[in-house]
């Protein structure tokens, strides 16, 4: 579950924030702020993945602590919600991070859009222990992973791709790749290849798992 927190001062819009996110799969909401100290000391004290923060708060503007929360609270991610469209707050706050900016009032689509990003991009770091190019490209954008096409990069057939995927989602407990070549009839170059496409669409996540003499292997999971 993902960790979400409100920091806001108007109580309403923070009730419709918090409603929203009730929404959405796989979120949990872990408090609320009506202040910019007020939600560092909740930061401090709960568990908390993303903050939904808002700029013109009571005591400080939400943009002014950005570079602390980026110092202190390293694993956070924040989406900055304000009413604000000056470049003054747009800049800084891309520059310090911010995964998502929201312009008020937020509608539910683009509330969802900005959780969904982070979920994608959690989910995308979380699941693998090396990154390929196709992988940080998503991480960095927090882009959702493309459906399927006709364009599949070079040596990726769709039967074969579809048989990868339908064998993963039948083993819970994972798969190595030597393992699905030999379920596959295929090399386990090959079967790797089809598991690391899988993993850089978003569709399949990786795992180091240790055998009996310690040396580590490489298990896959469907997403």
């Amino acid at each position: 579950m993902i960790k979400a927190a409100i920091a806001e001062d108007d109580f309403r819009v923070a009730s419709i924030h918090e409603q929203f996110l009730e929404k959405i799969e796989g979120v949990t909401v872990a408090g609320k702020a009506l202040n910019a100290r007020e939600a560092i000391d909740l930061l401090e004290t709960k568990e908390v993945d993303v903050l939904l923060l808002d700029n013109y708060l009571p005591d400080k503007n939400g943009v002014s602590i950005l570079p602390a929360l980026r110092k202190r609270f390293e694993n956070l991610d924040i989406i900055l919600i304000t009413a604000s469209t000056e470049r003054k707050v747009v800049e800084p706050s891309i520059r310090n991070g911010v995964v998502d900016y929201i312009v008020k009032p937020a509608t539910f689509e683009r509330f969802r859009e900005a959780m969904e990003k982070v979920v994608r991009r959690r989910r995308l770091m979380e699941s693998n222990e090396e990154f390929n190019q196709a992988i940080i490209d998503k991480v960095i954008t927090g882009g959702q992973a493309e459906p399927v096409s006709d364009l599949l990069p070079k040596g990726i057939d769709p039967l074969t791709l579809g048989k990868v995927q339908e064998t993963l989602s039948m083993l819970s407990s994972g798969i190595n790749a030597e393992l699905l070549g030999e379920q596959l009839g295929a090399s386990r170059t090959t079967a790797r290849r089809y598991l690391e496409y899988l993993i850089s669409i978003g569709k399949a996540r990786a795992e180091l798992e240790y055998g009996i003499v310690g040396r580590p292997e490489r298990k896959y999971y469907l997403v």
